[in-house]
């Protein structure tokens, strides 16, 4: 019996016919377990990156009273925490590491860093209760991080299990920037109660387990209707006219979204199906 030679075939190249199936079946498995070209990975890491140093540099504004700067940081670490995902999914290049990483950094910019800002802003008028709003939402981050890595593959990807830690961090940059810009109908004497409640009702509805839409159904690679590019663009104009209030108001209502979407499977669906869905949630 002559003996198989195993060959690497050049890339464009089919294995050839008269090659045993065993082997075919070994030689495709050890193509798909060779590693991958490491450097590819440094795309999605670099817009992680990008996303830390936002919430840092968000953090530093704070420092120095310049709140304004600090929130706006916080919306573009939201963009860049967007962009990795994306380009992560797009470019096939997840590893343990990127998850990793990522988690550490939303755990900067989107817990430590708008808590931080909301509490030198005006939560340290409070007293003791401003820093207690300040470490709740803290905590309500941390937990909320941990338990998505630990859900990962078991919960339905169309929802997020909580208001997720990006929405909640837009959510509090967002009533920062708008207060400071003098676009709030709210006396300047009740503006830190209402970020205390602002911060404890986004802390708690992190940790909730009220259902809100994550988009990862919607890919960028397939074609999508007409009238789905006609919303993008009225979205585009409407953030850009005001950002501020378009912003705000966009984060409040997908903030209160997940409660509404609870409240609509308990009356519409059936008893035990809407509790099928919510446990699985």
């Amino acid at each position: 019996m002559s003996t198989f030679r195993r060959k690497r075939l050049r890339p464009g190249k089919t294995l050839p016919n008269n090659v045993m199936p065993i082997r075919r079946s070994e030689w495709a498995a050890e193509e798909v377990n060779r590693p991958r070209n490491k450097g590819i990975y440094l795309l999605p890491n670099a817009f992680t990156t990008a996303n830390l140093f936002c919430g840092f540099f968000a953090i530093v504004q704070a420092m120095n009273n310049r709140f304004e700067m600090a929130a706006i940081a916080i919306f573009f670490a939201l963009v860049m925490d967007g962009m990795d995902g994306r380009v992560a999914r797009m470019t096939n290049t997840q590893s343990a590491f990127g998850e990793q990483y990522d988690s550490l950094t939303d755990m900067v910019s989107f817990g430590v860093a708008p808590a931080l800002v909301a509490y030198e802003w005006v939560l340290k008028d409070l007293g003791k209760w401003g820093w207690l709003a300040a470490f709740a939402y803290c905590a309500g981050a941390a937990l909320r991080l941990a338990r998505f890595n630990t859900n990962i593959g078991v919960v339905d990807k169309r929802f997020f299990q909580g208001l997720p830690s990006p929405a909640a961090a837009s959510l509090i940059a967002g009533f920062v920037w708008l207060a400071i810009d003098n676009k709030l109908p709210v006396k300047e004497l009740y503006i830190p109660w209402v970020m205390f409640a602002l911060t404890i009702y986004a802390g708690i509805t992190m940790v909730s387990n009220a259902m809100f839409y994550s988009g990862k159904a919607l890919d960028v690679r397939y074609r999508a209707p007409f009238g789905v590019m006609i919303l993008v663009i009225l979205g585009f104009v409407l953030v850009s006219s005001d950002p501020p209030v378009a912003l705000f108001g966009l984060f409040v209502a997908y903030a209160l979204s997940g409660y509404i979407f609870w409240v609509w499977q308990k009356i519409s669906l059936p008893k035990g199906k809407a509790s099928d869905i919510l446990s699985d949630s």
